[in-house]
């Protein structure tokens, strides 16, 4: 359910979890590490691995609580925060998508082996191994965050936290509409109520028409993809993710179409220079309308 590729759907529920805001900026974190970064992050976990079997026996507990909460949800609530995903799903993509290039050499795609020959497991070194605990840890403690003692969530979260400490501010790559992509983001991480009522307003009047609002976020999805801006385009989206809590906007206008409006307008800004000219202005539109145009 989630990956890079799917960024907009990851971005969905982390911005109406407790705790998604923090779990977006380890996924953040770890799209901007490097070779170099490794050792940090890495050093930042105990050698004694003992703790975390404990603390994930916790961890594994509160993600079979989520699991039955979300199948017997019914009041509103619940409902809205709902995640469609899973841990699982989102430690898979963290792993495996994001620190994909910590998994040793992949073969190209044209000389992969057939079925009756087995590829060669790939292994993580040591070092890169660690980091991805510490990564993994962290972004367990915020995705779980209410389900989870304090205690716990802390524990999970002190190597994440020190290995901040010796690491670079992040700087992300948003492609070629990367200040546009920017200013967007400010807006919307400082919206005021009357600007967050008018967002309201528009998802209101533009939901009509979500008939065509699917298709063309499919299609600036696959023209992300085609790009090679996976990686940027799940960076906006969690960025979003983040602006939205700066600004407090209610989980329930969240959940009610004012993450797909503004979700959508990121991911066409993203690859405006590729889009046919009225799936951009499906996507961009109801944006538009709502805050006014982008001054870059």
């Amino acid at each position: 359910m989630y990956s890079l590729v799917s960024a907009p759907v990851l971005g969905f529920d982390l911005s109406r979890l407790q705790g998604g805001s923090a779990a977006a900026d380890v996924l953040l974190r770890g799209l901007s590490l490097t070779q170099s970064d490794l050792d940090a992050v890495a050093s930042a976990r105990a050698d004694d691995d003992w703790d975390r079997v404990d603390l994930w026996r916790d961890v594994d507990a509160a993600a079979q609580e989520r699991r039955a909460v979300n199948a017997d949800a019914g009041a509103l609530t619940v409902v809205e925060r709902a995640p469609l995903g899973t841990l699982d799903g989102l430690l898979h993509c963290l792993r495996y998508d994001i620190l994909d290039w910590t998994w040793g050499n992949r073969p190209p795609q044209a000389t992969m082996p057939t079925p009756q020959v087995r590829a060669p497991r790939q292994r993580q070194s040591e070092v890169a191994s660690k980091a991805t605990g510490v990564l993994s840890d962290a972004a367990a403690a915020a995705y779980l965050r209410e389900l989870l003692t304090d205690e716990s969530r802390r524990r999970l979260s002190a190597p994440y936290a020190a290995a901040l400490r010796a690491l670079p501010e992040p700087e992300h790559d948003l492609g070629p509409q990367g200040d546009e992509l920017r200013q967007l983001l400010t807006r919307v991480g400082s919206l005021s109520a009357t600007e967050i009522r008018q967002l309201n307003k528009v998802t209101d009047t533009s939901r009509p028409g979500l008939t065509d609002w699917a298709p063309a976020v499919h299609s600036a999805s696959w023209a992300v993809f085609l790009s090679g801006r996976v990686r940027a385009g799940a960076a906006a989206q969690l960025l979003l993710v983040q602006a939205l809590d700066r600004s407090g906007v209610p989980v329930s206008d969240r959940a009610g179409g004012v993450w797909n409006l503004l979700s959508g307008a990121v991911q066409a800004l993203m690859v405006r220079d590729l889009l046919d000219s009225s799936t951009a202005r499906r996507l961009l539109d109801p944006y538009f309308t709502a805050m006014g145009p982008l001054s870059v």
